[in-house]
């Protein structure tokens, strides 16, 4: 088996759902079409999609976004999936909704970046769309000294067991570095491992609001996302486009 980044994605973020309600409630409430960035392989664009929304899933992965087309057309759901970069997305047509969950926009290299994303967000909306972002502060996830160290997320997928488990979180460049060790045991027990990081940016949500008016929102209030075992909590950033 080689696990490439299905199957880490699944292992590392398709369980979390503790953000699903609050993409559910927009979703219902703005009625109209969805555009999901940063859609990995469909954890919100494919819950969306069961309740009825068209979505289009938006990831900069091809990988992913093969693997959420299957995983719609096997359920045959309104799903129109997208390779591209939120950064310069050029779509055709506007959503009612956009959402950024798990982080995205701490993904994209600091305000350049999260300025470039806002921009092709507001030229994707319709006249008083709503963009959310959901946003985490990564300092909550440096850990006291004398606590323990998370537990692992794991998978097991015709007799391979994936195991992926945060080992450090450190300070670096205006935001943190995660450092996960992932661990791959084939079926007779034969170990393979490595070690994975990821960037986030630290970026609160007064920061965001200020960021999307210069881009043409308006900030409409926020959502709050509870804390897991597993993951820390945030907020939901809620950013109307101005007309």
């Amino acid at each position: 088996m080689r696990a490439g980044a299905v199957a880490w994605h699944d292992v590392e973020c398709a369980s979390y759902d503790a953000d699903l309600p609050i993409w559910c409630e927009l979703a219902e409430a703005r009625g109209g079409a969805v555009l999901d960035m940063g859609c990995g392989t469909g954890r919100v664009a494919l819950e969306l999609a069961r309740r009825g929304h068209p979505v289009t899933g938006l990831d900069s992965d091809p990988e992913l976004v093969r693997e959420l087309q299957a995983r719609a057309r096997r359920e045959r759901l309104d799903v129109e999936p997208v390779v591209g970069d939120v950064r310069s997305l050029s779509l055709e047509r506007r959503f009612e909704l956009a959402v950024a969950p798990m982080q995205v926009m701490q993904l994209l290299g600091g305000p350049s970046g999260r300025a470039r994303a806002l921009e092709r967000a507001r030229e994707h909306l319709s006249p008083a769309g709503l963009l959310a972002v959901a946003l985490a502060d990564p300092f909550a996830a440096v850990p006291p000294d004398d606590s323990l160290p998370p537990l692992p997320d794991v998978r097991e997928q015709d007799g391979w067991v994936l195991s992926s488990q945060p080992v450090s979180v450190s300070e670096a460049n205006g935001g943190v570095v995660i450092t996960r060790l992932r661990q791959l045991v084939s079926p007779t027990g034969e170990l393979t491992e490595e070690m994975t990081d990821v960037h986030l940016d630290a970026v609160s949500a007064d920061e965001l609001e200020r960021e999307a008016d210069a881009a043409g929102f308006s900030a409409t209030g926020r959502r709050q996302v509870p804390a897991t075992a597993d993951h820390v909590g945030g907020s939901v950033v809620l950013l109307e486009a101005r007309q």
